[in-house]
């Protein structure tokens, strides 16, 4: 079995080479610079691409069991520029086009392509529940997500399985978003982002790679998933357990206008609700390890 990641030092990447390749899968990690490639297992190959073509690695497709594109600029490395719009979505366009260009020319095609994409996809929904039936929103992430998503579908015209990961916020230890919303509640002034009741979809950084697994492993695994938790949480939901977990105060919330004026549009990131549940993972017979905010957060932050 053999997996090639596009992608694969972010935190998603890094965590799913590492399981795979635990697990006896031949991993292949695709990285724009080698030399900062840390946190990989031993095992795995990694080879240097530049982030637009086939060149150069293009062959390392053929007879792939999965192809996992989750390459793409950082979206929260900085204020959303109209420039840093751009490298946020060139990089997810020209990887897409990339892959394309190296499964259209593998003699043997490989057997899936999970291509990333996330709940951005669905805009500023208030309370409405949201599945994979639901349609897009409006604004920079949704259009965002569509184009990205469209990148890679002339794979599936030829005869490659293709199933599209729509992630919620991932929760880690190690990385991501909840070291940055843990921070406060140390200095004991943490609390509720806005007027905490936008929703906010998340999902353990287990359960994340389990949900691409098992992707991997069901042949009926075809078209849009969510990947979130069951169970979705208000920001001040959210923020009560957190205080509970880590035995903080929960009360100093942080207005929406003091987040605005110092992310600018990126803010929609925080303030954004997305009530999204991950209905098909479910009706394929995934079973969470984490489904609800306090067993996750216990076991990230014991």
């Amino acid at each position: 079995m053999k997996a090639v990641i596009t992608g694969g030092t972010g935190l998603i990447g890094r965590a799913l080479a590492t399981h795979l390749a635990t697990d006896g899968w031949e991993v292949v990690v695709l990285t724009r610079n080698p030399a900062r490639a840390t946190g990989l297992p031993a095992k795995a190959q990694i080879v240097q691409w530049d982030g637009r073509t086939a060149r150069g690695w293009g062959q390392l497709v053929d007879g792939a069991t999965a192809v996992v594109n989750l390459a793409g600029e950082n979206i929260s490395a900085g204020r959303w520029t109209d420039k840093q719009k751009q490298r946020i979505r060139e990089s997810r366009l020209a990887a897409g086009r990339a892959i394309v260009e190296a499964i259209q020319q593998a003699t043997i095609k490989p057997q899936l392509l999970i291509q990333s994409s996330a709940v951005g996809f669905y805009g500023d929904r208030g309370a409405e529940e949201l599945d994979e039936r639901s349609a897009p929103g409006r604004g920079f992430l949704p259009d965002l997500c569509q184009e990205w998503e469209q990148s890679t579908t002339a794979v599936e015209s030829l005869g490659v399985r293709r199933a599209v990961i729509r992630t919620g916020v991932v929760l880690s230890s190690t990385g991501g978003a909840l070291p940055r919303l843990l921070w406060p509640f140390k200095f004991f002034i943490g609390g509720p982002l806005g007027d905490g009741r936008q929703w906010f979809p998340w999902i353990h950084l287990t359960d994340e790679v389990r949900a691409i697994r098992f992707l991997m492993e069901t042949p009926s695994g075809t078209g849009i998933f969510n990947l979130t938790a069951p169970q979705p949480v208000t920001n001040a939901e959210l923020s009560r357990v957190i205080g509970r977990v880590l035995r903080r105060p929960s009360l100093v919330p942080v207005p929406a206008p003091v987040l605005q004026l110092a992310f600018g549009e990126m803010a929609s990131i925080l303030l954004d609700s997305q009530r999204v549940i991950p209905r098909r993972l479910l009706e394929l017979g995934f079973t969470f390890r984490f489904p609800d905010i306090t067993s996750a957060l216990q076991d990230l932050l014991r």
